[in-house]
């Protein structure tokens, strides 16, 4: 295990939606409640929280929740292009890029982390408890933008972990 990264991963999944719709999801209040959050708020360089179907903004702060776990992640939109890229602090200081590219009737999305410590709490739960996180998670975002249907597990007779939560 000499040579593998402990300090980033990156994965794809190719989604067919438009490029504002895929560029929202992560962007705004409204869309990502729909496929990753119960609760998420953002607000602006004072404090104002800020409308739910509006486009965050480098420099915004979030809170965000998950159904079935108490724990809130904070952290700071540190770039948004309103295009194609986004990118914000998670999990301390790590990094998280999202990258939008459009290939015929599909938008690839790419989500990269980086920046994990590489002690051993943090490559358990934030290199391989992450990574398995956003895979379920850009699969949901897959469901939700083609299809609609949204694979979250909400139910507190089944708490985490489950693969859905």
């Amino acid at each position: 295990m000499k040579q593998f990264d402990w300090t980033s991963f990156t994965q794809r999944i190719a989604i067919q939606t438009t490029m504002e719709k895929a560029y929202n999801a992560w962007t705004t209040k409204q869309s990502i409640e729909q496929w990753f959050l119960s609760t998420a708020v953002f607000t602006d360089h004072n404090g104002n929280l800020i409308p739910a179907k509006d486009n965050v903004f480098e420099g915004a702060k979030y809170d965000w929740n998950w159904f079935l776990y108490e724990p809130t992640e904070s952290g700071k939109i540190t770039s948004a292009n309103g295009v194609d890229f986004f990118q914000f602090t998670f999990a301390g200081a790590c990094l998280v890029d999202i990258r939008l590219k459009q290939v015929d009737e599909c938008v690839v999305v790419e989500l990269k982390q980086y920046n994990i410590p590489t002690d051993e709490a943090s490559m358990r739960s934030i290199r391989l408890g992450c990574h398995t996180g956003w895979a379920f998670y850009l699969v949901n975002l897959k469901s939700v933008l083609e299809g609609g249907l949204d694979l979250r597990n909400k139910d507190e007779r089944f708490m985490p972990p489950m693969v859905n939560s």
